[in-house]
């Protein structure tokens, strides 16, 4: 039996995700480390059946599935001193009630951004290599390219436009280290120096648009950003320009991206959109220009594990009396996805 010193802990999520994101040895630390209530997962605060449990509750361990934090919510658990979150961004989920009383917060959100990053490099990688013209052309034709054919194909000094130096941004810039790509990073936080640093160069998002092969997005999802790319900007990327999106599909609009891409004028990576999925008549599933995915990019499978892992780290450290190391302060909300 855990000893009675151990810090209260209960569920807050979709419970399809427990066995993923805690396989029994990551369970069986958190039962060292916590009086933990596994027969309670919490799809609502306000469920009878769950009060006695959120009443002593210290640590909420929430994930995708999760009621929104809201004053009702952390009202109903006056012990709670942390939430631990295996998951991405706490943006929509931690109410004001819950920052104004100084509950610590902590998200996964470094270990989300990994397989984020990865995807989007393969990417990068394979739009370099001209992959959606090289497919449907050879589909046609059964045919070698000819040297014309792949005259502009490959990545040797391809130019990069990163938007977003968020933590997805920055693992994507550690990874994009190790290629000849001439990286352009665009964020309002990050001056010239801190970019060098990150092995890119700080331009303006107008000079990012204008002189980028390949534009990235990583944003944060907030209402400065929203539509970030209009129809405007989305003209400033040039003739056969790549456009990848694994952040949110709400920085750009829908309507003037489909215009761009049923027009052939751009090719684009798109891992979100706005609505989310597309409707099922969109132009964009069926053209060959559109590499389309359902929003995949982000821990699936095996890789909930490295949230899970995050997540029982931080709560032995918080049984320690440790500092948490993935922390998330209110002010990180606004630049960092």
């Amino acid at each position: 039996m855990p000893s009675a010193a151990l810090p209260r802990a209960v569920f807050a999520m979709d419970p399809v995700h427990l066995p993923l994101l805690f396989p029994e040895p990551l369970m069986a630390r958190l039962r060292r480390t916590a009086e933990i209530e596994t027969e309670v997962v919490v799809r609502d605060f306000s469920d009878p059946t769950a009060a006695t449990a959120l009443a002593v509750t210290e640590v909420l361990i929430t994930g995708w599935g999760c009621p929104h934090l809201d004053e009702g919510a952390t009202t109903s658990m006056p012990r709670l001193r942390a939430v631990l979150h295996a998951a991405g961004s706490v943006r929509s989920l931690i109410g004001e009630a819950l920052w104004e009383r100084g509950v610590a917060v902590s998200s996964a959100v470094t270990g989300n951004a990994v397989p984020v990053a990865e995807y989007t490099l393969a990417m990068i990688l394979l739009a370099g290599k001209d992959v959606l013209t090289h497919r449907e052309r050879f589909r046609l034709s059964h045919a070698q390219p000819t040297p014309a054919e792949t005259a502009t194909t490959g990545n040797f000094g391809r130019r990069v436009g990163v938007i977003g130096a968020s933590r997805v941004g920055r693992r994507l810039l550690e990874l994009l280290r190790p290629h000849d790509f001439d990286v352009l990073l665009h964020d309002p936080y990050v001056d010239a120096a801190e970019a060098a640093e990150l092995g890119a160069r700080a331009v303006s998002l107008s000079d990012l648009l204008l002189h980028s092969d390949i534009v990235t997005l990583h944003a944060p999802d907030i209402r400065e950003t929203r539509h970030m790319l209009d129809g405007d900007r989305l003209a400033l990327i040039r003739d056969g320009g790549i456009l990848i999106n694994t952040s949110r599909g709400a920085l750009v609009d829908q309507a003037a991206l489909t215009g761009e891409l049923v027009s052939g004028r751009l090719h684009a990576v798109l891992d979100v959109t706005d609505p989310e999925p597309l409707p099922a008549d969109s132009p964009l599933y069926r053209l060959p220009n559109v590499f389309l995915t359902p929003h995949i990019a982000g821990s699936l499978g095996n890789e909930l594990e490295r949230l899970g892992r995050i997540v029982v780290e931080e709560l032995e450290r918080l049984a320690e009396g440790l500092p948490l190391v993935h922390e998330v302060r209110r002010g990180d909300l606004t630049r960092l996805a």
